[in-house]
């Protein structure tokens, strides 16, 4: 129960951060849309991108919170949250140019403090893949 408790606790987490960023992204579009296309490694294709990534952090935020569906909601959090915590990585270390295009709170934190809180979600995706993973071989023993 406890186990089952932590992973509930974890993927409401998560989907309060990917509502929250879809939102705030779709809010203010054109902003996120314009401060995409600065970015010197996806300026070619921003305009996919930036419907992408919101519409992706609403599906998996779904697919979080229906109980079927939550192992491969926490696969792919994990690996979204992969993916952005490395395309942060990849901008401090190779750009000189750090266009920011979070959105809400985000947008506040500076791009070393975005790393770590993205590296935070990004343990919380993989302790519930575990967590999930070990309480479900255990349910399966016993029946």
């Amino acid at each position: 129960m406890k186990k089952n408790a932590i992973v509930e606790v974890i993927s409401a987490l998560l989907v309060f951060l990917f509502i929250y960023a879809a939102v705030s992204k779709l809010l203010d579009f054109n902003k996120f849309r314009y401060q995409l296309g600065q970015s010197p490694f996806i300026t070619g294709f921003s305009g996919w991108v930036a419907w992408a990534i919101p519409s992706g952090e609403i599906i998996v935020a779904v697919l979080l919170v229906i109980r079927r569906t939550r192992i491969t909601g926490l696969y792919l959090s994990f690996f979204l949250m992969l993916l952005f915590t490395g395309y942060i990585f990849i901008m401090l270390k190779y750009s000189s140019y750090l266009p920011c295009s979070c959105g809400g709170v985000l947008s506040g934190m500076s791009w070393k403090q975005h790393f770590v809180f993205n590296l935070v979600f990004t343990g919380l995706s993989l302790s519930g893949i575990l967590i999930q993973n070990i309480h479900s071989q255990k349910k399966q023993l016993v029946v």
